[in-house]
């Protein structure tokens, strides 16, 4: 989906490339029961919405001008099976039906606290992560090293064309880190 096509304001949103390696990434099943913790705009929660017409998203946010714009997103994209949950992460979490996948917006210093609630939920959820900030990287490796859990990393540095005067040049987006672990051996039964 077009990032423009999203109703958007001074909150973080992931961007239309990150977010189909994500979305891809979660491995999601039509009845899915996805968190998206640190939802922003919802942008994850309304694409990936859009895969589990049996499932449902829960889209956690704690801040009152994200949830606003989860809502009008929701709205404007007729996704039905998305509801916007207030609440600070992981507390909100015990109110919620048990995961079968995660995406976690961010890496904040609440992460590890996240991913050992739903790992204690459900010991098979499927987890993505995206990550920016070099120092959430570490306290998420460092989480994962603890508890002997092997991830899959990827590294996405994506460049989007600009016109400027009569060229067009490629201007950067900020590098994101992608950790993948958990889910079902095999998605489909042999």
């Amino acid at each position: 989906m077009r990032d423009e096509w999203f109703i958007r304001g001074a909150v973080p949103m992931t961007k239309s490339e990150v977010r189909a390696v994500s979305i891809s990434k979660l491995e999601l099943k039509e009845d899915s029961i996805l968190w998206d913790v640190g939802a922003g705009t919802g942008s994850v929660s309304v694409e990936a919405s859009f895969f589990l017409p049996k499932g449902w998203v829960y889209a956690v946010e704690q801040k009152e001008e994200a949830l606003d714009l989860i809502e009008r997103n929701r709205e404007k994209f007729h996704a039905v099976n998305v509801t916007a949950v207030k609440g600070r992460a992981p507390e909100i979490l015990e109110e919620l039906p048990v995961p079968t996948h995660l995406f976690l917006g961010g890496g904040g210093k609440r992460a590890g606290a996240v991913l050992e609630e739903a790992i204690r939920r459900n010991p098979k959820v499927r987890v993505v992560a995206n990550i920016i900030a070099l120092e959430s990287i570490a306290r998420i490796m460092s989480w994962l090293e603890g508890r002997q859990i092997e991830a899959q990393i990827v590294q996405m540095q994506v460049s989007r064309s600009k016109k400027m005067g009569n060229c067009h040049l490629m201007e950067g987006q900020n590098p994101v880190y992608i950790i993948a672990f958990g889910g079902e051996e095999e998605l489909f039964d042999q």
